[in-house]
């Protein structure tokens, strides 16, 4: 691996961490391909999100749900006005390459929070230095590793929608969100928990179905 994904091991070792980093056959610099490589749903992946903040120039890491995105704003009401982290940045503050960011061992301490909607898994799995490299952690266990706050770091949740809804007649799923006719129907009227839920089992039902067969000409 590399220096990062050793650092990691050892920060983890050093602190008698059950699951030691594990590495994927193949590229995870998303939380899309590292759910794919694992198997796992998108929002077990713990992505480590960098932001500067304008203040001090100290970096601030949001570890948000994979499945989720990350609200600057609300993050900058926690924080103070933050700005781009830009690669050269991550890598300076952080020790680790954007696609690479673990949530822990981090060569200067940054300012965390840690997405609540982590919480939703038993389970789930942080880069560990490297984008091959993963372990995995429970949320709470995160939250002690980084001695974090939980917040609500996320955008309210929004549809799946992709296009037009093209409800395939022989699945009765849409081709672009994989929701059924009923579904759609009642998005609009779920709260947020219940919006998630679905985009969970989503995630589950796309992983698992062979693909639509072309539309006709």
């Amino acid at each position: 691996m590399n220096e990062g994904f050793e650092r990691v091991t050892a920060w983890l070792a050093a602190r008698g961490h059950p699951h030691q980093p594990v590495a994927l056959p193949v590229a995870a610099r998303t939380a899309r391909e590292a759910a794919d490589g694992l198997g796992v749903q998108l929002g077990q992946i713990a992505k480590s999100v960098i932001f500067r903040r304008l203040a001090d120039d100290a970096a601030v890491l949001v570890v948000a749900s994979g499945d989720q995105r990350v609200d600057e704003r609300k993050v900058a009401a926690l924080t103070g006005p933050l700005g781009r982290a830009d690669a050269a940045f991550v890598k300076d503050r952080t020790g680790f390459s954007i696609g690479g960011v673990s949530p822990v061992a981090h060569r200067l301490r940054p300012v965390t929070w840690i997405d609540r909607e982590l919480f939703r898994f038993d389970v789930v799995w942080a880069a560990a230095g490297h984008p091959n490299g993963v372990f995995a952690v429970a949320p709470q266990q995160l939250v002690e590793m980084t001695e974090a706050p939980v917040a609500d770091v996320v955008q309210t949740v929004t549809s799946p929608c992709t296009d037009v809804c093209k409800i395939d007649p022989d699945a009765g799923l849409c081709r672009g969100c994989y929701r059924t006719r009923d579904e759609i129907a009642a998005w609009p009227g779920l709260d947020d928990a219940a919006r998630r839920a679905l985009l969970a089992e989503l995630d589950v039902r796309r992983r698992g179905h062979p693909g639509f067969p072309p539309l006709p000409a």
